[in-house]
């Protein structure tokens, strides 16, 4: 069963109400490998599609350095090229929001990216030879997922420039 809470307030009141009926509530927003277990089992197109990523991965992980905690591939998407999670113990962008709205000093909140292996404009990102343009793609694909979850990007400007360019070519 889902229970869908999207208001700033939900996530502190979870905080406190952590289970319903001798079930622990879970939030998605959280990096946790074992919600990719409740995807159905992987199939041997997935895992050579993971195989085939491995450099990519690497490559991403070298290009963002310390911007990202982690950078990784996950079997939870289906439409959405990336996503940026938060490790569980590490407080979550609505947390850090409602702090700030409380005049209040948040922590930073340090990222994992984690990556579709099956998204078109993943595998086209992979397959960029040129660094240039491959530090593009990677960026770009971050920063659709940082817009996703804080609802702003800190320059962009600059995603725009990086979006009509990769779309020109």
């Amino acid at each position: 069963e889902v229970l869908l809470l999207y208001d700033r307030i939900d996530e502190w009141m979870m905080s406190y109400l952590t289970e319903f009926d001798g079930k622990p509530f879970q939030t998605v927003a959280k990096a946790d490998e074992s919600l990719d277990k409740l995807t159905d089992e992987v199939d041997e197109t997935t895992k050579e599609a993971e195989k085939a990523l491995e450099p990519f991965v690497e490559r991403a992980k070298t290009l963002l350095g310390d911007r990202v905690k982690e950078v990784r591939l996950t079997h939870r998407l289906t439409d959405t090229p990336a996503i940026v999670t938060t490790d569980a113990d590490e407080m979550s962008t609505q947390m850090a929001k409602l702090f700030a709205a409380a005049g209040q000093a948040a922590p930073d909140v340090k990222y994992i990216f984690e990556l579709n292996p099956l998204h078109p404009l993943v595998k086209r990102a992979a397959d960029t030879q040129d660094d240039a343009q491959f530090g593009e793609w990677v960026e770009l694909l971050l920063d659709q997922a940082l817009l996703a979850e804080r609802g702003t990007l800190e320059d962009p400007n600059q995603f725009i420039r990086r979006m009509n360019q990769l779309l020109a070519s």
